[in-house]
């Protein structure tokens, strides 16, 4: 979080070409990002990490492969949106990643209970960021 942070070049707050777009209506306050994203962070954690316990060898690799990907992929979104200002690339990572979190879940924790309830946060925020970054495609 605190690497793509500083990539981005600050907080949104901050940016000057983020604060003159036109939003979507349900872009939630500021402050919401940073306590969701934290808390996504912290879901997150314990979702790969009980996976992590559960699969070794070849398959523990493939996890490690996935969230790899999905660890650049959340990293490049904020340099491609905040820095670059190329929404439509950025919109693709967002669709990327969602794409990365569903193999996640559907290869290695499809039944698994409880276990779903800790990546649902960040696949939904997934769809509302998307929903936001596309918006922002079609109103600027």
């Amino acid at each position: 979080m605190a690497l793509g942070s500083f990539l981005m070049g600050g907080s949104p707050a901050e940016n000057e070409w983020y604060q003159s777009l036109n939003k979507a209506p349900w872009t939630p306050p500021g402050w919401v990002f940073g306590v969701a994203w934290t808390l996504i962070m912290i879901f997150f954690s314990i979702y790969m990490a009980v996976l992590t316990v559960l699969f070794r060898g070849k398959s523990q690799r493939q996890l490690f492969n996935l969230y790899g990907v999905h660890w650049v992929l959340n990293v490049l979104w904020n340099i491609v949106f905040f820095q670059f200002h190329l929404v439509l690339p950025a919109l693709l990572i967002l669709l990327l990643l969602i794409v990365i979190l569903v193999l996640i879940h559907l290869n290695f924790a499809r039944w698994r209970g409880a276990l779903n309830l800790y990546i649902a946060p960040y696949l939904l925020w997934l769809i509302v960021a998307f929903s936001l970054n596309f918006y922002v495609l079609i109103a600027n």
